[in-house]
């Protein structure tokens, strides 16, 4: 089997921003990707709450996607209204592709606890894992993630294409400096979040009074 892969890349994305889609096109480009869903989590058991309702975030990553032949939007975390488990996310794009790997894309900070995760193993079985290295993440030597990294590391795009799941693969892109907290603080103090996401990101923000107020 020879099949282009799909990327998958959730997140609260609250809100998305260019470091969101700048590596989600570089990894698609790298891997050679079908395409890369942007999949807002409803709640992630790995993150606190926010108060930004979920329709503002998806609409947001709808706006940010809308020119992109490569990028897309899944709203099926939120449909489900429950905490987002990434293996029940998984069970559905494999019933949804069962002919068709998939990559599922995660940074450093994320693979490093990776095997607390709920069924982490199906996860694996089900699905590439694209691992983007940030600085101040290392695995630390006969860690979890480094015997998990031993076993199942590929330097082959050639290998994410050939089988459904399994392997695991480190991208070293040039990440931008940007996050989702700074946009936030930098509304909050009403100062300018111009060139850190997409025009009409800015503009349904400002509508919206988003982040107006910390949060």
């Amino acid at each position: 089997m020879s099949t282009k892969p799909i990327g998958i890349m959730g997140g609260t994305f609250n809100p998305v921003h260019h470091g969101h889609l700048r590596s989600a096109l570089d990894i698609s480009d790298a891997l050679s990707l079908t395409n890369v869903i942007l999949m807002p989590t409803y709640m992630s058991p790995h993150k606190a709450s926010n108060n930004i309702d979920t329709t503002h975030r998806l609409a947001m990553l709808k706006l940010a996607v809308q020119e992109s032949p490569v990028l897309q939007t899944s709203d099926y975390e939120i449909k489900r209204q429950q905490v987002s488990y990434t293996a029940q996310t998984i069970d559905y794009f494999r019933a949804e592709h069962p002919q068709t790997p998939l990559c599922f894309l995660m940074g450093m900070d994320s693979f490093m606890h990776f095997t607390t995760w709920h069924r982490w193993q199906d996860i694996l079985k089900q699905c590439h894992l694209v691992i983007s290295p940030r600085p101040g993440y290392e695995i630390a030597a006969n860690s979890d993630a480094a015997k998990l990294l031993a076993a199942h590391q590929t330097s082959s795009v050639e290998s994410l294409h050939r089988a459904l799941g399994g392997f695991i693969f480190l991208h070293h892109a040039h990440p931008l400096s940007i996050s989702s907290s700074g946009i936030r603080d930098l509304q909050s103090n009403k100062q300018p979040i111009t060139f850190l996401t997409p025009p009409r990101v800015e503009a349904y923000i400002n509508t919206h009074q988003l982040y107006s107020a910390p949060i």
